[in-house]
């Protein structure tokens, strides 16, 4: 599959996101290292299939598993060219930070890294370019951060994708750009990485509500008043973090928020459709091995409305099913209830 236009890539995280964007960069790279940590997946991959997160569907065949660094260090690692983290943006801290000399060295050589995370941790309300950028102050102009319609399942099938790139180095957008371009999947580069990442983060709460209507019983009229009031929603966060609204109607935020909570394959709506036949959030949550994003999201954003003092009836209402145990349907007939404003 590979064109040998570079040599190798390496993707930290093995879930179905980060295994699809290590089938997009096969068509580039030589080779494509995926750093796991579970055995059963690290034996699927070696089987050709990563048959735990993406059963059916077959891996390139120069896409190389690794349970260990030292697996990794028995290539030639002088030949990276880019690193792609899959990691939730709750795990971000604590791995970076355990291999942080690591990574620095890799850094030192200009190598640059994509962040896949969609979320915001709920401990420090950061994005994931807060989060590493703490960790690796000297080296901001090196990280770029993807958020976007795409669903790994589709993304695996070479079904055309586009998603949103940002970063704060033109050089460094274009060079990762090229890098992750192929016949049917194309990152656009943006400067706004806050509006990028918010964007991506929200709608994985909104796709939860979007699952809830729809396990009620709510049909288009109500899916096209979430989306919209949605985005309304959104633009609040968006001014708390300083980014552009104009990215909200782009890729990273209405597009995103379209497929989810419309297609069949978001997690985090099908999170909603089982919350919505009654089942506890905490309960579901402990029996999935996928992460549910918009779960802890989710808690994160109640503290940010309450420090700030915005209203986001939606949003505050996916809390209290998730976190309070409000029934879903209460929840609704209280928004539908509030006070009517001019649109």
């Amino acid at each position: 599959m590979s064109s040998a236009k570079h040599k190798i890539a390496l993707v930290i995280g093995a879930g179905a996101f980060g295994t699809a964007m290590a089938q997009v960069l096969a068509h580039n790279f030589d080779k494509v290292i995926l750093k796991v940590r579970s055995v059963d997946v690290y034996q699927a991959i070696k089987n050709g299939e990563n048959s735990v997160y993406l059963p059916g569907l077959k891996i390139a065949k120069n896409i190389e598993a690794a349970l260990t660094w030292e697996e990794v260090d028995n290539y030639n690692v002088s030949e990276i060219e880019l690193i792609v983290s899959a990691l939730p943006t709750s795990g971000i801290a604590d791995y970076f930070n355990t291999h942080c000399e690591r990574f620095n060295s890799y850094f030192k050589k200009g190598i640059p890294l994509v962040s896949l995370s969609k979320g915001i941790d709920p401990e420090t309300l950061e994005l994931s370019d807060d989060l590493l950028y703490e960790i690796f102050p000297h080296y901001k102009e090196l990280f770029c951060f993807l958020s976007g319609p795409s669903f790994a399942h589709e993304i695996m099938q070479g079904q055309i994708t586009l998603v949103a790139m940002a970063g704060r180095s033109k050089q460094v957008l274009e060079k990762v750009i090229e890098m992750t371009t192929t016949s049917f999947f194309r990152a656009l580069a943006s400067y706004d990485i806050k509006g990028v990442l918010l964007g991506g983060a929200l709608k994985n709460i909104l796709a939860i509500a979007g699952g809830i209507i729809e396990g009620l019983g709510y049909n288009h009229n109500t899916r096209a008043a979430l989306i919209t009031r949605g985005i309304q929603e959104m633009l609040q966060f968006g001014t708390v973090y300083n980014a552009r609204p104009e990215t909200f109607y782009g890729l990273s935020g209405m597009g995103d928020l379209i497929l989810t909570t419309t297609g069949e394959l978001s997690r985090n709506k099908s999170f909603g459709l089982e919350l919505a036949r009654g089942r506890k959030a905490s309960e579901i949550i402990s029996s999935h091995r996928n992460v549910v994003e918009g779960y802890k999201t989710a808690k994160a954003v109640h503290f940010i409305i309450e420090r700030y003092e915005f209203i986001a009836p939606i949003f505050n209402g996916v809390y209290e099913v998730l976190y309070e145990d409000q029934p879903a349907k209460e929840v609704i007939t209280k928004i539908m209830s509030s006070p009517s404003k001019f649109e």
